[in-house]
């Protein structure tokens, strides 16, 4: 089945509406660290690409007075903290807090006042002071950006949605290590959880939001395609 027709059978079960994106705006970069940027450890596929996409994104973000938060996967250095999803992959034990693999790549370094989520799952909210701390700066768009896009992007995302905030995925500023999984993954984030743009798009529609955060002004985006949440 070609992907037009799973568009339509999706679109016909009442799927793939796009959120009325609204502010405050937030920023999540999802474990851009050196790492999953380098093919021979984590990395391949588009992610390198990504990294660079996002650099004028964050500039842009931290124009804007967007809160800013980070994800790296952080473990214990005498694995204390050893769980199934290390049992499944035990490779990330090696990403450790002072380990190079682990820290965010310079290009995208926090400044201060950005928060930096150390998690030991794919999921930058499960365990984490996340949602809080996008809850006390009014978040309700979350702008979301990293690495890989089958694995920790889709559970933040999914998390971000179950936890009230509306994801907006910018597909050209997530990557994975296989296409593939990309691909399949960002159709159905689409369809079921988050609105997708480009990152020009987006920047292009957000030029009609408030810039400033700190008054916690609220604003409606409408998204002139499909049907609006």
């Amino acid at each position: 089945m070609s992907q037009g027709n799973d568009v339509q059978t999706y679109a016909k079960q009442g799927f793939g509406n796009q959120f009325e994106l609204k502010a405050p705006v937030g920023l999540l970069i999802i474990d851009f660290v050196n790492g999953f940027a380098d093919p021979e450890v984590f990395g391949g596929g588009n992610i390198k690409e990504a990294i660079q996409n996002t650099v004028p994104l964050l500039a842009e973000a931290r124009k804007r007075g967007w809160p800013v938060a980070h994800t790296r996967i952080v473990f214990a250095d005498d694995g204390a903290d050893n769980n199934i999803f290390s049992l499944k992959v035990p490779s990330m034990l090696g990403l450790k807090e002072d380990h190079p693999n682990s820290a965010i790549v310079s290009e995208l370094a926090p400044v201060e006042g950005e928060y930096v989520v150390r998690k030991t799952v794919p999921s930058a909210f499960f365990g984490t002071s996340l949602a809080a701390w996008l809850a006390m700066r009014g978040v309700q768009t979350l702008v979301v950006a990293g690495a890989v896009t089958s694995g920790c992007v889709r559970a933040s995302v999914v998390d971000a949605m179950q936890w009230g905030f509306r994801p907006l995925v910018l597909s050209d500023c997530v990557g994975d290590r296989a296409i593939g999984p990309h691909d399949a993954n960002m159709f159905d984030m689409e369809q079921k959880y988050a609105t997708v743009m480009t990152r020009d798009e987006a920047l292009k529609a957000f030029k009609y939001l408030p810039a400033c955060q700190g008054k916690q002004k609220t604003a409606a985006l409408n998204v002139p395609k499909k049907g609006t949440i």
